[in-house]
């Protein structure tokens, strides 16, 4: 299967300060898991501090791509250390052709999106009645 071939990262300098006004900078490329069952696939990507309203998922030929904005923090308190990265997600992933990106389903809770990858129907097993 050919489903992961193509992912995209812009990195940002060490020593760049990551606030929200610098959101320009790039992206950060999401962690994934991706498990195979006998009707598709599941991807599962981190994407915390991202809701649905801060979601997009784009599909464009044979090329899925997800974005995903994350919520602007309250300037309500003072920062005085971050180790977490406030750049967007964004990851391209280019789909093997047997699936069928028609009934892709997606659903994204607490951070976590969740794509199902349905397999086209004249690529999953069946069993062939002998006569």
């Amino acid at each position: 299967m050919n489903t992961i071939t193509k992912s995209e990262k812009r990195p940002v300098a060490e020593n760049q300060t990551r606030q929200p006004q610098n959101r320009q900078l790039g992206y950060v490329s999401p962690r994934v898991n991706i498990t195979e069952g006998k009707d598709g696939y599941l991807l599962e990507a981190e994407m915390p501090g991202v809701s649905k309203d801060g979601l997009e998922i784009l599909m464009e030929g044979n090329e899925l791509t997800l974005i995903g904005h994350r919520q602007e923090e309250a300037p309500q308190l003072n920062l005085l250390y971050r180790e977490s990265d406030l750049r967007d997600f964004r990851r391209v992933f280019v789909l093997d052709p047997t699936i069928d990106t028609s009934k892709i389903d997606a659903k994204i809770d607490s951070g976590l999106l969740r794509l199902h990858l349905p397999k086209a129907e004249q690529v999953k097993p069946r069993r062939i009645t002998v006569s």
